[in-house]
């Protein structure tokens, strides 16, 4: 069995080949995708070269953990049934090439303890599943503050903000250095950070990626304060010890989502509490992967690029 799939052979060094499948067992899923997203944090770094060493790292691989589709084919051990709509964060199911991710291919193999069921009408957002419920992750549980202050109006910091409003806390204030991702706010306000005055946040998310914020963060928290790194960071992260003594700070890392963030996720999508519209701008077809994933992180226009594996 084969399947096309986009294949990063080295940095900036990207196509769609044709890649052997590995042979599905009684409890895996035969998955066609229909859907993938790119992401603008991790997969930016694998494509530019500059993501430190993590395990399972090397090229080439298959990018992408943001898929979704419909299961062609169900082992016996695994309860799905051909026809099934599902979200699938990656796979590792590649002949020749790391599946570190391994989301960005027509057909996938994957363990069905991986899958999540999703609603035939999620259509492409159905492939956010996995960004959603890493912003849940990083606000649900014991001894965790929903945001009052939220940098990036990014996807993740746009759900972010929506999480916050649906848990029925307060809107926070939202942080955007770039005017034309200040648009799309509901009930919550956007603004240029130095046009902002406070300096009393007791729990700031940053969901930008830019570790050289974090003594301007320290700045702006109370004392016993929180600040929350929820995105990722691929340079060492420091600050100056003096302020963040003096507020008695406390530092937070978000770390990725588990199948409960993802269950609680879907089920705030199915009741409406939660949406996932408006966040993807950009959509291309699957054989035009190499200029979208260039556009993806380098057009500040883009807020969230899907590719298109069905047409």
């Amino acid at each position: 069995m084969q399947t096309s799939a986009v294949l990063l052979n080295g940095p900036k060094d990207l196509a769609v080949d044709t890649l052997a499948l590995t042979k599905p067992g009684p409890a895996d899923l035969v998955v066609q995708v229909s859907h993938s997203g790119i992401s603008t944090g991790t997969e930016k770094l694998f494509w530019s070269g500059e993501m430190p060493p993590f395990p399972g790292m090397g090229y080439p691989l298959v990018p992408g953990y943001e898929a979704a589709g419909e299961v062609v084919e169900a082992g016996l051990l695994t309860g799905f049934k051909p026809g099934d709509r599902v979200f699938v964060p990656g796979a590792n199911c590649y002949e020749g090439a790391f599946g570190l991710f391994g989301g960005a291919a027509r057909t996938l193999v994957t363990d069905s303890e991986r899958v999540t069921r999703i609603d035939a009408g999620f259509g492409s957002s159905g492939a956010l599943l996995a960004l959603a419920a890493t912003a849940r992750h990083a606000m649900a549980g014991m001894n965790k503050a929903v945001p009052d202050l939220i940098v990036g109006h990014g996807v993740l910091g746009r759900l972010l903000a929506r999480l916050t409003i649906a848990a029925g806390a307060p809107a926070p204030t939202v942080w955007e250095i770039d005017p034309a991702r200040r648009t799309g706010s509901t009930g919550y306000e956007v603004m240029d950070p130095d046009e902002d005055p406070r300096r009393d946040y007791t729990s700031i998310y940053d969901a930008s990626g830019q570790g050289a914020l974090l003594n301007d963060l320290v700045g702006r928290i109370a004392k016993g304060g929180e600040i929350v790194l929820a995105g990722f960071y691929s340079a060492p992260l420091s600050f100056a010890f003096p302020p963040a003594f003096m507020k008695e700070a406390r530092f937070r890392v978000a770390a990725e989502w588990t199948r409960e963030d993802l269950a609680a996720t879907r089920a705030l999508v199915e009741c409406g509490a939660l949406s996932l519209g408006d966040l993807i701008t950009h959509t291309r077809p699957a054989t035009d992967a190499r200029a979208a994933y260039e556009q993806a992180f380098t057009d500040g226009d883009c807020l969230k690029m899907i590719l298109d594996w069905e047409h």
